[in-house]
């Protein structure tokens, strides 16, 4: 049982998020799922970050503690202190987790070496564990106060930088996509340059021919998922019943995946998989924006939860009732040509070191042919 079902109202919810940030697929029905499965968080102490949740959960003080402190407590480290509390045997638990994971880091540490050609040179493994934020690479053999302390912090920095490196990443998924293009353009005469450059002007064109987006959020969006999703009168919308119905794990909240299944009609209305000009990556990403959009005006504690106060005070706003027109993901170049430019000269310099390497080597190989050479005369 995950912390998200035990304390549905924690105010350590930032962490706990982070066990779930991967989204629900758009062909999931999310009305019909009780609890979502387990998402691998992309983090390097994953493990680590789990195992650590699943023994402090079975320590009733903690718990209990857990459940009567408030967010600035925890980012203060209040909360870890409680640490001092928790019984013997998790102590010993989480002590053991903590050697594992030195472990562990060390070999990363000597495999990095290895295959970076110091098998020769002395580890310092204490200067090199300090990269690793999250715990106390100074005290290797026991889980202490700071180590929670060091956990609960740089998985909440994670979370809150998570949209940020989300946008890079997607950023630097369309300037790949359009370089690709180009280059293979380049490749063509003029003939196929130009029925591939009409091609492309076409798929454009077609995808962006779709019925109008509804704001998300809005009332108008939630209202043709009331029609079409759960087959209710639109006449009789309510927002509270509404709030109701989608909040699946019945907690009193929608979480992240929540929200962005209150999208899928509006996605739908853009791509279809079966559509050539109709990119999987950029659905995501477009579904993304809409729950980023909803989060950041509709949770006003940010605790990346919205409460059922939370939603009725956001449908009670001029935004819900007139919003102004979605402008979706064709609409917004993802980069500026200034940033595609930095881009292709990174390509480049990188494509150059790499030629200087392979002329490097090969006349390394040759110098050593001709030495052999040399010694069998």
């Amino acid at each position: 049982m995950s912390w998200s079902q035990v304390f549905h109202t924690s105010c350590l919810v930032l962490l706990v998020h982070l066990l779930y940030l991967e989204a629900v697929p758009i062909s999931l029905d999310k009305t019909k799922v009780n609890q979502p499965e387990d998402k691998d968080t992309g983090l390097h102490y994953d493990r680590y970050l789990r195992e650590v949740i699943d023994f402090l959960e079975k320590d009733q003080h903690f718990r209990e503690k857990l459940h009567n402190t408030d967010m600035e407590d925890i980012k203060m480290g209040k909360l870890a202190k409680e640490l001092d509390f928790v019984s013997h045997h998790v102590r010993t638990q989480l002590d053991e987790l903590k050697r594992q994971e030195v472990s562990r880091l060390r070999t990363l540490i000597k495999a990095k070496q290895d295959i970076e050609g110091g098998n020769d040179m002395a580890v310092d493994h204490q200067a090199l564990l300090k990269q690793f934020e999250y715990l106390n690479h100074m005290n290797p053999h026991t889980f202490e106060v700071e180590d929670l302390d060091r956990l609960i912090k740089s998985a909440t920095n994670d979370l809150e930088n998570y949209d940020k490196e989300r946008h890079e990443e997607f950023k630097k998924y369309e300037m790949t996509k359009d370089h690709e293009r180009r280059e293979h353009l380049k490749t063509l005469d003029d003939e196929g340059r130009m029925k591939e450059e009409e091609h492309y002007e076409e798929m454009k064109k077609k995808h962006a021919d779709h019925p109008k987006v509804n704001h998300p959020g809005s009332q108008n969006q939630f209202k043709e998922v009331w029609e079409e999703a759960d087959g209710l009168d639109p006449e009789d919308f309510d927002p509270k019943t509404f709030f109701k119905l989608h909040d699946s794990n019945g907690d009193g909240f929608f979480d992240e995946q929540e929200l962005e299944a209150l999208f899928t009609k509006e996605l739908e209305k853009i791509y279809d998989p079966t559509n050539e000009e109709d990119d999987m990556v950029e659905m995501e990403e477009e579904r993304l924006r809409m729950r980023e959009h909803v989060m950041n005006e509709v949770d006003t504690n940010k605790d990346r939860l919205v409460s059922l106060e939370e939603f009725l005070i956001a449908t009670k706003k001029k935004e819900f009732l007139e919003p102004d027109s979605w402008e979706t993901l064709e609409q917004n170049q993802a980069y500026t040509d200034e940033e595609m430019r930095e881009f292709e000269e990174h390509l480049a310099q990188q494509e150059e070191d790499l030629n200087q390497k392979a002329s490097d080597l090969q006349k390394q190989r040759d110098e050593l042919e001709r030495q052999q050479e040399q010694h069998n005369q």
